[in-house]
């Protein structure tokens, strides 16, 4: 594997077992390369291992099964670990989130100890000097009653705090990235006039890797940021100097309240408003750092941290190279239906609707597969885009995620990726790729599509297709409605099944006839580099 400008090189103490909960998440993901390249060993605590399973590092790492709220698999992932990093917020899970942060903060910190781990690593938010914890956002302040549970153990902790992190995919690059390039002209909320310190997210991870070597003593509050202290107007305008855009007209004004801000970048972002809303309540106050210790203990090299234009041109890169190691989407969206797709004995006597598609396609199985691989994002859905960008217009109405959330790669997907508003559930590569539906929809729903061997038969769909065909595409749609409304919304939606998924059917493999044959007629297999962050 390769690490990136940010290598932190060998950090003392190298070769300690690391535990990092929330691997499937933006920083998580990015960390565990960079532990790894520093010469630790690295286990992931995962409730669902698979979503890391096609990542670059997968091999090197080991993964278990388990979740922070449950006692029993904490205790058996801390078993031998030296340090443990706590990288999870259940943000977005229910009006009582602040509840079950402060359980798995305790469990945490409970396994911890009874395990002899030999310190705590946790990344939190910074937080305004002078506030009353009381009037800050429930984001904020269950962040930092998180820090106090995990201080308060008697495992050395240290807690790092950083306001925006600017990088490729991360939520609030995306905000300031979109925000700016869609609208030469804002009339935004007041809060683009408050002070912040933003950090890259190299100088994150650099500083997250070298406290695994901070020494026993240390157990404390760190504030990181970079050399910066900004307004969000001065970001944008930033961000557009960099990314060579015209000088941008920024008004603000004062009757936005941070639940119409997230509204409103909801609608001009990628970022829905379930996660706008707690980075916009987070900009309410100043957050500026109060001192720089940490350097103290893991020195800044030449160059670093990053300021604000390096950082957004770093991130810039990263996204026109199509090299964006992990995005804020690769966690799972808050709200989003989680159940896996159901076998038929387990849904005996239940409602399934399915929409079955097969076509012959004159081009290999290779090729078929390279368009299925590549579908939504940029080369979209191959079925009256009109219908598709309704749906998506619909569903960020309704406070989902919509369409904008687009692709992580062009080419290449994996276990646990977003795409569009689908997330890929299961990926047989060459054969099948199976999506879950996080779209706002009364049931659960999947859209399977497979590349096989031509059949000795003809395809029902498309017989005048069968002379010449190499493979077969065959196309699963599956739909589980909860309660009568459920029921209506397939019902209602059917009489354009035809013409969505009929044609999404014919039209990809027509684009795989026309695709250039691969050189060879097996499967790609997936890209094992590392990107940098």
């Amino acid at each position: 594997m390769t690490s990136g400008p940010s290598d932190p090189g060998t950090a003392p103490g190298a070769g300690l077992l690391c535990l990092v909960t929330g691997a499937t998440g933006y920083i998580g993901g990015r960390l565990v390369p960079e532990l790894l390249a520093a010469g630790h060993r690295v286990r992931c605590l995962a409730r669902t291992p698979d979503k890391l399973r096609d990542h670059p590092w997968a091999g090197e790492a080991e993964v278990v099964r388990g979740d922070v709220t449950d006692p029993a698999s904490v205790a058996a992932a801390m078993e031998g670990v030296d340090v443990a990093y706590y990288l999870v917020h259940a943000l977005g899970t229910g009006r009582d989130f602040e509840a079950t942060d402060r359980r798995a903060a305790r469990v945490f910190a409970e396994s911890a100890e009874a395990a002899g781990v030999r310190r705590l690593v946790y990344l939190g938010g910074l937080l305004p000097a002078g506030v009353p914890e009381r009037d800050l956002s429930p984001h904020l302040r269950s962040r930092a009653e998180v820090g106090r549970i995990l201080l308060a153990s008697r495992v050395p902790t240290a807690v790092l705090r950083a306001a925006v992190v600017i990088g490729s995919g991360s939520a609030s690059f995306e905000m300031l990235r979109y925000l700016t390039e869609r609208l030469p002209v804002m009339v935004t909320p007041s809060w683009i006039r408050t002070r912040i310190q933003p950090i890259a997210v190299r100088d994150v991870l650099r500083y997250l890797v070298g406290a695994a070597g901070l020494p026993p003593g240390v157990d404390r509050v760190f504030d990181i940021g970079g050399p910066d202290v900004v307004t969000y107007r001065d970001m944008m305008r930033c961000y557009a100097q960099v990314a060579r855009l015209p000088r941008r007209l920024i008004l603000s004004v004062p009757v936005l309240t941070p639940r119409l801000s997230s509204y409103w970048v909801g609608l001009v972002t990628p970022v829905p408003a379930g996660i706008a809303r707690p980075l916009t309540e987070s900009l309410r106050h100043e957050v500026v750092c109060r001192d720089h210790d940490i350097a103290r203990y893991v020195p800044d090299p030449p160059g670093h941290p990053y300021g604000l234009a390096e950082a957004i041109g770093l991130a810039l890169r990263r996204v026109q190279e199509a090299q964006v190691a992990t995005r804020w989407s690769s966690a799972a969206v808050p709200g989003a239906p989680s159940d896996p797709l159901p076998t038929d004995p387990g849904w005996a006597g239940g409602s399934l609707y399915t929409d079955e598609r097969r076509t012959a396609v004159p081009a290999s199985r290779a090729a078929l597969w390279q368009v299925v691989e590549g579908i939504g994002g940029v080369n979209g859905w191959y079925s009256m885009p009109l219908a598709w960008a309704a749906r998506g217009w619909l569903d960020r109405f309704a406070g989902g995620v919509g369409l904008g959330r687009g692709r992580r790669d062009d080419r290449y997907l994996r276990v646990g990726d977003s795409l569009d508003f689908w997330r890929v559930e299961a990926l047989e590569r060459g054969r099948l790729l199976r999506l879950r539906a996080e779209m706002r929809m009364p049931g659960l729903g999947w859209l399977e599509m497979y590349a096989e061997d031509a059949p000795e038969d003809s395809p029902e769909d498309d017989p005048q297709d069968a002379p010449g065909a190499r493979s077969c595409y065959r196309q699963r749609a599956v739909y589980h409605p909860h309660g009568l409304l459920g029921h209506l919304y397939w019902w209602a939606v059917s009489p354009f099944h035809a013409a969505v998924f009929g044609g999404m059917a014919r039209n990809i493999a027509r684009a795989a006839a026309r695709q250039p044959e691969p050189e060879s007629e097996s499967a790609p297999a997936a890209p094992r580099g590392s990107a940098a962050p």
